[in-house]
């Protein structure tokens, strides 16, 4: 379950980073750069904060 949040949170992210910087400010595509970085990080370290958040909060694995 919480891999599917996490993967939902992030395609959101970067989807809204990329409309933002279309409509916004390119600036935006930083957010989309960090989400990216971040899912490299931790599909490499195994370790993911976002799944740590979402089991503090109860969500089932």
């Amino acid at each position: 379950m919480q891999e599917r949040i996490v993967r939902a949170i992030a395609g959101t992210l970067i989807l809204l980073s990329i409309l933002l910087a279309i409509y916004v400010h390119v600036n935006w595509l930083f957010l989309a750069g960090f989400v990216a970085v971040n899912l490299i990080q931790s599909s490499i370290t195994k370790w993911c904060l976002l799944n740590d958040i979402l089991t503090k909060l109860g969500v089932p694995k």
